[in-house]
Order: structure tokens, then C-alpha cells, then sequence
């Protein structure tokens, strides 16, 4: 497997807690995902699709660049 040369990270548990401490199930019933596909996304094992992660941000009401980043690793 080929080591990766970026990183997604992203804001979810701190955008969750800030919209009154919403749940990983909440949330995943608002953008119609899965509990367990939020919970990957949210910890960096899973990047999620474009459409997914659109749709995430909306939910919070925000850009999509506050809720996910995209970082260029130094080889």
C-alpha cells in the first residue's frame, strides 16, 4: 500500500458539541449516513464523499473548508 501524501482532518466532535452537544446518530439521521459511517469519518479512518462531506457541513450551517481540511504532508 502506497503512504499517503495528505491528510483530511476535520471538526465534527467540536462542531457536534457546539450544536448543543448533538449526537454521531443525530447527526447521521440529518445528512443520511450511518452512525458507524459518521463515527469513522469523524476519528480520520474513513474520508467521506464529496456529497457526504457537503452535506455535513450544511447540517452545521457552515462552509465546507471549516469543516474539513485538506493537508499536504512533507515528503
Amino acid at each position: 500500500m502506497a503512504k499517503k501524501d495528505f491528510e483530511i482532518t476535520n471538526n465534527i466532535r467540536t462542531l457536534r458539541f457546539f450544536a448543543e452537544e448533538m449526537t454521531q446518530q443525530q447527526l447521521a439521521e440529518k445528512v443520511g449516513a450511518s452512525r458507524q459511517t459518521i463515527i469513522a469519518v469523524e476519528a480520520g479512518k474513513y474520508s467521506p464523499s464529496l456529497e457526504l462531506a457537503f452535506r455535513i457541513a450544511d447540517a452545521f450551517g457552515r462552509p465546507i473548508g471549516e469543516v474539513f481540511e485538506y493537508k499536504k504532508l512533507e515528503a
